[in-house]
């Protein structure tokens, strides 16, 4: 089963920050083109075999494109999240959104704030409406969106009361990560309980050959029964456009791309259950999903340990990156 799932956070917007993606979107990025350009890379990714997708209330317009998608497409085998080799088996599609930040970048390239974050009963019951309305019974999975241990989700009860009764209607309940302390987040995150009910059964964090230190939570989350999905696999491009000898060197060796190798890494991670990519075109989208066909040898692997940044260097660069 094809474990790689497909993000749209670079399609939803006219601006974000992943490097490489200028040179690959719509000379015009009005609504218009940036529609066009999603389509072109659903239709690619689901011809591949990509069945999962996610998306957030803060990437533009990406849930209503996604919407606009799988109504024009006929798609309606969507919204059962059961196992994952189930799922993958039917052939149906799986819908992943997180709410938590607003966009409020008025679809300008040059906007002076792209999105703004709160966490708090008040925008998630907002968001969770303006997300259903869109994209009504086919998302199967609702994320908080970049939880940090400072959240005043943690002390807010009755946000974590109204997260909980998702649950009761069918939808999982998950948050994502960012941040240097991600491993203590999803710790945290996890003892979380109402009613003596676990909050959240899933979690969505960056993992990647530079900034891999939340690799043991996570595999305890995953062996403790939770979905782990992983995000930022390419270090918002990074490692595409500015690849170590190592990784061009296996990029050589195995006839693909640097993209390929970094996601081929992280598909070797026996906790990573979805393995999320966010290409800008179908070539970009070729391009990842020759992972797939990349089996990294155990030493190779260990080799690639060694071009781990110290967390708090990586996100530090990674906050320095321009929206364009």
């Amino acid at each position: 089963m094809l474990r790689i799932g497909l993000g749209l956070a670079a399609l939803g917007r006219p601006a974000y920050i992943n490097l490489g993606r200028s040179t690959e979107l719509p000379v015009r990025r009005d609504v218009r083109s940036m529609r066009e350009a999603t389509f072109a890379v659903l239709d690619a990714a689901y011809a591949a075999g990509v069945r999962w997708i996610d998306v957030a209330r803060s990437y533009g317009r990406a849930e209503e494109f996604l919407a606009d998608w799988l109504a024009e497409r006929g798609h309606r085998d969507v919204g059962d999240l059961g196992a994952v080799s189930e799922r993958a088996g039917r052939g149906g599609l799986t819908v992943s959104s997180k709410w938590g930040y607003t966009y409020v970048g008025g679809w300008r390239m040059d906007a002076t704030m792209h999105e703004v974050k709160e966490h708090s009963a008040g925008v998630f019951s907002r968001q969770w409406t303006e997300s259903r309305a869109l994209l009504g019974s086919a998302i199967s999975l609702y994320q908080v969106h970049s939880l940090t241990v400072d959240s005043p989700l943690f002390t807010d009860e009755a946000l974590q009361r109204a997260l909980a009764a998702l649950s009761d209607d069918g939808v999982r309940v998950g948050f994502s990560t960012s941040g240097p302390a991600q491993a203590a987040t999803i710790r945290r995150a996890f003892e979380l309980e109402v009613a003596g009910r676990p909050v959240f059964s899933a979690v969505q964090s960056t993992w990647n050959l530079l900034e891999p230190s939340a690799g043991p939570a996570l595999a305890e989350a995953h062996a403790a029964g939770n979905l782990v999905l992983v995000k930022e696999t390419l270090a918002n491009g990074r490692l595409v456009v500015e690849p170590p000898p190592a990784i061009s060197r296996l990029a050589q060796r195995f006839g693909v791309g640097p993209d390929a190798v970094a996601v081929a890494a992280v598909l070797a991670q026996p906790w990573a259950d979805i393995v999320l990519i966010g290409p800008s075109s179908p070539q970009q989208l070729a391009a990842n999903l020759a992972a797939s066909t990349v089996v990294l040898p155990p030493g190779e692997l260990a080799a690639l340990r060694g071009l781990a940044e110290p967390a708090q260097r990586y996100w530090d660069r990674r906050s320095s990156l321009q929206w364009q």
